[in-house]
């Protein structure tokens, strides 16, 4: 038996790792694994877009529902493994695969209050030294991993993030719909993410600066949510002199993203840090130029598909903002190649390498116990 924690898919509003929680189960369903899957859900009823995977486990509990509700579901009827897609290993765990998505806290800890860096820090000490394997989302969490906790490479599995098959280049009528349903301006660079310090926003606010100066009118469109310290970020944005030129979008659905991407001129990812930077390939896979901050996993994933640039210097942000719109050559050979490079990164192949790791614990685990292998006599997918 493979249990899952899903209570990300619950929330309201998904973004980063909820958004890979959701599509990991999305694929694993496609792929038709017939495994015997247990998924807890911190709610009273499965979302209505839940993948049909598994027996969901409804087990709602108002605080601590990892530590306390999810362990106790554990200690009462634990599964051959658990997956952990994001981070927090219950305090009450069988052999358990956690996803351990970046060290941005540590890398980057002004960017993050103290008591959730602390946090932060504590639950991820722990999930790292009780889990079994551990799944890094690229080799830049990896060597974090190594390098600031000391784990053996030997425990670490990189399986990347892919791209949703909705991603793709938007026609001219729904591009002009968005336009007119979210007040778009004519011409925009976007920026997609959660508002928070370490994605650097008030040095992309004072890149436009260049932009204004080669007499381009775009705007900088912000889409969504707030996160922490994001009145930092609104401070910064004021002292650029360049927030008439901003738009906050907040939280955009998931269905619009497509279209807001394909709408863009450019797309602008100068995150100071990440563990993935998954809306760079979002961009490249909606036939958008990406202009992207050449630190931490950036490079990794962007390939030679981007424009990289130094994170901390606008003037070069709002240089290369400007090739990508205005040279007709390199906008055209970014697209291609950031199509290409999009492609490269499937939901599909991450379910099968995940679910390939999920076994051979589970398998290993039976086997030292002397038990079959299998519960249900065959894998599926």
């Amino acid at each position: 038996m493979i249990g899952i924690d899903g209570s990300r898919v619950t929330v309201g509003e998904r973004t980063g790792t909820e958004t890979y929680t959701y599509q990991l189960l999305r694929a694993l369903a496609r792929l038709g694994v017939r495994d015997p899957i247990r998924l807890y859900l911190n709610a009273a009823a499965p979302p209505v877009d839940l993948p049909t995977i598994g027996e969901p486990i409804c087990i709602p509990f108002p605080r601590l529902w990892t530590h306390a509700r999810l362990s106790w579901e554990m200690l009462r009827r634990p599964p051959g493994v658990l997956f952990v897609p994001a981070h927090v290993v219950p305090l009450r765990h069988p052999a358990t695969v956690v996803t351990i998505h970046d060290l941005g806290y540590l890398g980057h800890p002004e960017s993050h209050p103290a008591s959730d860096r602390r946090m932060l820090d504590v639950t991820t000490r722990w999930s790292v030294r009780v889990a079994r394997r551990i799944i890094a989302i690229s080799d830049t969490t990896r060597r974090d991993l190594m390098t600031h906790y000391g784990v053996p490479a030997s425990r670490i599995q990189v399986i990347p993030h892919g791209v949703d098959h909705a991603m793709r280049p938007a026609t001219g009528e729904a591009i002009a719909e968005l336009r007119r349903r979210l007040d778009l301006p004519d011409a925009y660079v976007l920026f997609v993410g959660t508002v928070q310090p370490r994605k650097n926003l008030g040095r992309l606010a004072q890149a436009t600066s260049v932009l204004a100066q080669a007499s381009l009118p775009h705007r900088l469109v912000i889409a969504g949510k707030r996160g922490w310290m994001a009145d930092q970020v609104d401070a910064e944005i004021a002292a650029s002199g360049m927030a008439e030129r901003v738009r906050f979008l907040g939280y955009v659905a998931a269905a619009d993203l497509p279209t807001l991407y394909s709408g863009a001129d450019a797309f602008c990812f100068p995150s100071l840090y990440e563990g993935f930077g998954l809306p760079v390939l979002e961009a490249m896979a909606c036939g958008t130029p990406v202009v992207a901050s050449h630190s931490s996993a950036i490079p990794e994933v962007a390939g030679h598909a981007a424009l990289l640039v130094d994170p901390t210097d606008p003037a070069e942000i709002g240089r290369a903002l400007c090739r990508a719109i205005g040279d007709g050559s390199l906008r055209s050979k970014l697209v291609a190649y950031g199509r290409a490079r999009a492609d490269q990164f499937t939901w599909e192949r991450t379910a099968q390498e995940t679910i390939t790791v999920l076994r051979d614990v589970r398998d290993g685990v039976t086997r030292a116990e002397g038990g079959p292998s299998d519960e249900d006599g065959t894998h599926g997918a």
